[in-house]
């Protein structure tokens, strides 16, 4: 197909819409346009044609020969472009909304409330990937991703979820009741990670330890974290979040922590219109998580989970 032979799609939508209402006010009305827009893209169209669409009949217009035949094909064919569409938004309205998340957030946060949004939501289906691998959000691939930072990913919109601090913490058990101000008096211990992450590295290296040799890493996946952390086989950073009933029953102890104005987990998606299974789970996710916030359910402040806590301020970052 030439499509430089082609009419402007506007000319040919004006042309159609003013077949279909029978004058060109009413055609205005419902392209949302003046009446004036319409007779000159239909204007236009006669002049690219070479022939007369319309004609005054008496305080109206009339279709010519010629704009009939063509109205009844510009007909069929927009109602096919109709319908490919609508096809289309349906099957990507019934497609499972894919979302992405780390293990530890899927166990500590989102699995304990998903229930309700079940009940709420039956006809919309889930796929979640739990993994700390920061998957790409793609078109027809994942549409939401749940990741903890500042809210900065270039491209991509986000809007925080969750506040919450990083906070290294341990079993009582494993540390004796120290109250441990060195940093480097942290190396002699077992140290737990979730696979492909670095936090541990990251934060020996915020506190200025650079020979980090000496410490015992054991990977393992996020979910396992907590509970060994609880069990005493090591220490490990996690989001304050997750362990601040923990701390506040003195079942962990928070060891070092940071306080950053930004930091948490952010709901983040592609930009544009959100198709309707998703903009409902991500509304679902800022409702559950406003509502617990303001009757008390989040997590407490570092501070006063435990005074022994030794925070290292990083401002705004």
């Amino acid at each position: 197909m030439d499509w430089d032979d082609m009419p402007p799609l506007s000319a040919l939508r004006a042309f159609a819409v003013l077949a279909e209402a029978g004058g060109v006010a009413r055609a205005g009305e419902m392209l949302n346009v003046s009446h004036a827009a319409v007779s000159q893209q239909v204007r236009g169209l006669e002049r690219r044609l070479g022939t007369r669409l319309i004609r005054r009949d008496g305080r109206g217009t009339a279709l010519t020969p010629e704009g009939v035949r063509l109205a009844k094909d510009l007909s069929a064919g927009f109602q096919t472009i109709r319908t490919a569409v609508g096809t289309l938004a349906e099957a990507d309205s019934a497609r499972p909304v894919q979302v992405t998340m780390t293990p530890v957030f899927a166990t500590s946060w989102l699995l304990p409330r998903l229930g309700e949004f079940r009940a709420a939501h039956p006809g919309i289906e889930l796929m979640l990937n739990p993994t700390p691998e920061l998957v790409p959000l793609e078109p027809g691939g994942v549409d939401l991703a749940i990741r903890f930072g500042d809210g900065e990913w270039p491209g991509l919109e986000s809007r925080l979820l969750l506040h919450t601090n990083f906070v290294l913490v341990a079993s009582p058990d494993l540390i004796g009741g120290r109250d441990v101000a060195d940093p480097e008096a942290l190396l002699d211990y077992p140290w737990l990670q979730e696979l492909s992450t670095n936090e541990v590295s990251d934060w020996f290296r915020n506190q200025g330890v650079v020979d980090t040799r000496r410490v015992r890493m054991t990977h393992m996946p996020g979910h396992m974290v907590l509970e060994a952390v609880r069990r005493g086989e090591g220490i490990s950073a996690v989001a304050e979040a997750f362990v601040a009933d923990d701390v506040a029953a003195g079942r962990l102890q928070v060891l070092f922590g940071e306080i950053s104005a930004r930091k948490g987990y952010y709901i983040v998606t592609r930009p544009g219109v959100m198709r309707p299974p998703l903009k409902a789970f991500a509304g679902w996710l800022r409702r559950t998580a406003e509502a617990e916030l303001d009757s008390g359910q989040g997590a407490a402040p570092l501070a006063r989970a435990n005074t022994r806590s030794k925070l290292r301020d990083r401002g705004t970052s």
